[in-house]
């Protein structure tokens, strides 16, 4: 116990130095240890109502098998708003300032009759109800802090690990009558002061929420006058892109074994190394990421070489598998073991949108996340440079791969534009456009070509997506730099157990990666053994694209090459070949309707 109150008072760069002088086999061991919160192995059952904290605050919440951040909005809006109709009490839904909550307007005049309802009605029964003081309207600088009444049902998962609460909580809030108007308490994102009389409509969720998805079909109950669109809502499409790859499926090493006896040049040290390939289960729990943190995402589109995942259900329709053959078609259809030469086909994908993000499987989000983190509501990305710098000098053989393909990046920036590009980008998710790629394509056909030749990463290689296509929208002005919390992570260094026992603790990071550039073979049983600590718990609830654990478990003996082979269908619809930035505007985003609202109004004086 001493140990460990020593430790978790020592700064983080010290708690890291000190774990670098043990051995690497006892690292993670110690971590755990160290680390782990009391009581973070006992498993709950299913509706179990358990002790957590929320916010800081002491509560319970129900233990159940899956959840989303975008579920328990939505659960909770409805629980108030089912609650405020049953009793009869006129409310309109406005968007808050905090997207992740949503807000329910209530005239002052019924503040009493609500706290009696909050306290009584069957919908909110087992509520976490917290009556919490907020900032008043910034053109009241006198004004004291109001209250506002927040209301959640929180869940967590068996082992207590993640809770979804207070976070994404539905706040009452009581609006002041003055005169023929109504004020608001504090800041909202539409409007301070509105007539007291206005006609009631129910609207889509999207417009109370930047979280929402366009395609979301729930509607909330509001007035015409507030049922307006945010200039900075994203309203086009966005999909997720991934490359994936199981370094130990026995098709593919015999593939992969073929290719390496024709390389097409000298090959860097790590161009084809095992870690480059190594799976770990990292992609489940990215597109895990996904499903929880960006439910705004449209379409998930999966490269492999002719390989499905064990637990991967190809059949959902948020699940688009790309093959190379299909990639590579004009280039004979050939597997390619290069990520530069696949990122370079990313704009040929059939049915991708003109905006999307490009991951590889060891990025995942940390919190939920807005479309506004990587995109304007303009169209215009959004990129997030890294304080690393590619080098002196042009490529040359024996530079890494990577650092290779910047300096030619940053050689062909000089061409067009005169100004000498220096640093790389965080490996976060990539906002990227089809229509930028097509323009690199255009003004460099010859390099982008060779690039996709290339079967193993060259030193001649361009890396498109990951610094060219960049620097290049910011230079005609279709990108700008933003801002996002990240960590990343080496797996094979001594600090990581550490830093990602930190994550586990604090999330309090948008995009985290954890890479592998070029780990000792004989470190990989640890490090599985370290992500398979450290990732259920964090992402503990499976996405609905996974199939169920007996099936994965009949699966998992079958190699990923026998499976696709097995399971794979080319997808034959109406989303392929469609207009890369169709509209996706529901078309329910406003709709007026005779309700209880207005038969109040008109019982009004």
């Amino acid at each position: 116990m001493i140990a460990l109150k020593i430790y978790r008072l020592l700064p983080s760069p010290v708690r890291r130095r000190l774990l670098g002088l043990l051995p690497a086999h006892r690292r993670m061991g110690l971590v755990q240890t160290l680390s782990r919160p009391r009581g973070g192995d006992t498993v709950h059952p299913l509706g179990a109502r358990v002790a957590v904290t929320d916010g800081g605050v002491r509560t319970r919440a129900e233990v159940v098998a899956a959840a989303t951040p975008l579920e328990q909005w939505h659960r909770n809006l409805t629980a108030v708003t089912t609650a405020l109709h049953t009793a009869g009490i006129e409310y309109h839904c406005i968007r808050n300032d905090d997207h992740l909550r949503s807000t329910v307007a209530v005239l002052d005049d019924h503040r009493a009759a609500v706290q009696r309802l909050i306290r009584s009605a069957p919908a909110l029964s087992g509520a976490d109800v917290r009556v919490v003081q907020v900032q008043p309207r910034r053109d009241q600088p006198d004004a004291t802090p109001t209250e506002v009444i927040r209301v959640c049902f929180p869940v967590t998962d068996s082992r207590a690990g993640v809770v979804l609460g207070a976070q994404f909580a539905c706040e009452i809030e009581f609006w002041s009558r003055h005169g023929d108007m109504v004020r608001a308490p504090r800041r909202n994102g539409v409007v301070d002061e509105a007539p007291a009389r206005a006609q009631p409509v129910r609207v889509a969720a999207a417009l109370m929420s930047h979280f929402v998805p366009e395609a979301d079909d729930h509607t909330y109950g509001t007035r015409r006058d507030l049922a307006v669109r945010a200039p900075d809502r994203v309203g086009f499409p966005i999909d997720a892109v991934y490359t994936w790859v199981d370094g130990s499926d026995p098709q593919w090493l015999k593939r992969k074994s073929l290719a390496l006896g024709a390389p097409d040049g000298p090959l860097h040290a790590v161009a084809a190394n095992s870690s480059r390939y190594h799976n770990r289960d990292e992609l489940r729990y990215s597109l895990r990421s996904l499903h929880a943190f960006a439910p705004w995402l449209r379409r998930i589109f999966l490269i492999t070489d002719s390989q499905l995942p064990s637990w991967l259900d190809p059949s959902h329709p948020m699940i688009t598998l790309v093959s190379h053959t299909e990639l590579f078609a004009d280039l004979g259809g050939r597997s390619s073991y290069n990520s530069h030469a696949i990122e370079s086909r990313l704009h040929r994908i059939d049915g991708l949108s003109e905006h999307f993000l490009y991951l590889n499987d060891d990025v995942f989000l940390g919190r939920p996340l807005l479309p506004n983190h990587f995109f304007h509501a303009n169209g215009i990305a959004k990129f997030f440079p890294s304080p690393a710098q590619f080098g002196l000098g042009e490529a040359k053989p024996e530079d890494p791969p990577v650092k290779a393909a910047g300096k030619n990046n940053r050689r062909h920036i000089q061409r067009q534009f005169g100004v000498t590009i220096t640093q790389k980008m965080k490996h976060t998710p990539f906002a990227l456009r089809r229509s930028i790629m097509q323009q690199i394509e255009g003004k460099l056909p010859a390099e982008v070509e060779a690039t996709a030749r290339h079967r193993f990463r060259h030193h001649g290689d361009l890396s498109i997506p990951s610094s060219l296509h960049q620097y290049w929208a910011f230079l005609t002005a279709q990108a700008v730099p933003g801002d996002i919390e990240y960590e990343y992570a080496d797996l094979g260094h001594p600090s990581t157990p550490a830093r990602l026992a930190e994550l586990l603790a604090r999330r309090n990071r948008d995009v985290f990666c954890l890479n592998d550039t070029d780990s000792d073979p004989r470190s990989f049983a640890e490090q599985e053994r370290m992500l398979a600590d450290f990732l259920p718990r964090y992402l503990p609830f499976p996405a609905p694209f996974e199939l169920p654990d007996d099936v994965v478990a009949e699966r998992r003996n079958v190699g990923a090459g026998e499976l696709w082979r097995r399971s794979y269908r080319p997808v034959q619809d109406a989303r392929r070949g469609a207009p890369i930035d169709a509209p996706t505007m529901p078309n329910n985003m406003l709709n007026t309707v005779t309700d209880f609202n207005a038969e109040l109004l008109r019982r009004q004086p």
